[in-house]
């Protein structure tokens, strides 16, 4: 799981260990005499300015041009006399933009390469860049440790946001809790609704299933199996009927039995279909959904985070189930898609069975891409 982007990221800290290292080995006598050198410039530089005069106009012009320059870095620029002193005397590396333009390009590029969005990777690069530069590193001390610590709170600044509690929500949401699932044909769709049940049920709630999917053949035959299986009532209607009023039935269905959730099947539509967009649209008006959850593969990548982000502008989604997770080296779309979408992974589809769902948590992500788990 993961194993392609797990590898790049390893890699990004053994470059930026190999230049920490380059430094460390750098000769003493030339910084030492770089260390001299550097200690005059302060007094020369004040023995020009005093010579300027205090009328010259294009001094101050020059000044207030400058200004803004200095603000673009959030970090002050490090001196070679600090260098030099912090090597020679402190036994101490300071990495500077300059050491960490070549690792920090490799690493966009492996971002990119395991479909990891363009906005997300150029997020975490930034946040690993303004966290690594002007920090200072003891010589012989683990020198991958620094990269593993940036790289760690870069991630997990883009997997937090957005988080939402899955769990917290169930205990206080108004009953029935209504959720309708939606995505493109073929994601794992209905397999996901399916584990949903199992998962909330295992937890004490009454749930209810609604054949939604009235429009593909077999669909309503294939939630059926589920159902039994889970041993759940199921509220269907002949196929080609209204799913607004299957939906809309089985919420009433469960208001009257006390029922606590009431999980909603629809057909798969890309969103560039117009018709099936706006029966999407009338499921919405008419249902009122109280979550309305994307489901789509992992393996997709890139595809998989755009289609989210097209139909969370057509009908605004909730959250995302990315299914397939198992068989997904790159791990690019469980990274990106809900910093796109502005809206959590709430699960990861982990295999086949029923117990295969996991709850979304940022800390299972990050071991699995820089700790030691492999599923």
């Amino acid at each position: 799981m993961f194993n392609k982007l797990k590898e790049k990221l390893a890699g990004f800290k053994e470059s930026v260990a190999s230049k920490i290292k380059e430094k460390a080995s750098a000769p003493r006598d030339s910084l030492a005499k770089v260390s001299a050198t550097s200690n005059e410039v302060p007094a020369k530089s004040a023995a020009r300015n005093s010579n300027k005069g205090a009328g010259s106009g294009s001094s101050s012009a020059v000044q207030a041009a400058e200004a803004p320059k200095a603000k673009e870095n959030s970090r002050p620029r490090i001196s070679l006399a600090e260098k030099a002193k912090a090597l020679i005397i402190e036994r101490e590396v300071i990495l500077d933009e300059k050491d960490l333009s070549e690792p920090l390009w490799q690493l966009e590029m492996a971002l990119l390469e395991s479909d990891v969005a363009l906005p997300v990777a150029e997020e975490i690069v930034t946040s690993i860049k303004t966290d690594l530069t002007g920090r200072k590193k003891k010589i012989g001390s683990d020198t991958g440790e620094l990269a593993e610590v940036a790289l760690r709170s870069a991630l997990m600044k883009v997997l937090s946001r957005n988080s939402f509690d899955f769990d917290e929500f169930m205990k206080t949401a108004p009953r029935p809790v209504k959720i309708i699932f939606v995505g493109v044909n073929g994601t794992g769709k209905t397999t996901s609704i399916a584990k949903v049940a199992k998962y909330l049920k295992d937890q004490g709630y009454s749930v209810i299933l609604a054949a939604g999917d009235t429009f593909r053949a077999g669909a309503i035959e294939q939630i059926e199996v589920h159902a039994t299986k889970l041993d759940i009532k199921l509220i269907k209607h002949k196929t080609g009927g209204d799913p607004a009023a299957v939906i809309f039935d089985a919420v009433e269905y469960a208001r009257s039995h006390n029922k606590d959730v009431v999980l909603a099947d629809t057909a798969g539509r890309l969103h560039t279909n117009i018709n099936l967009m706006d029966q999407m649209r009338k499921i919405v008006r008419v249902t009122k959904p109280d979550l309305l959850i994307f489901v789509d593969e992992a393996i997709a990548g890139n595809d998989a985070v755009e289609r989210a982000r097209l139909f969370n502008e057509s009908v605004p989604i909730s959250g995302s189930i990315l299914t397939k997770t198992d068989a997904d080296a790159k791990g690019g779309s469980a990274i990106s898609i809900a910093h796109i979408t502005g809206k959590p992974v709430l699960f990861l589809g982990v295999g086949q069975d029923y117990p295969d769902l996991i709850k979304f948590r940022p800390e299972w992500l990050l071991e699995r891409l820089l700790g030691e788990s492999e599923n």
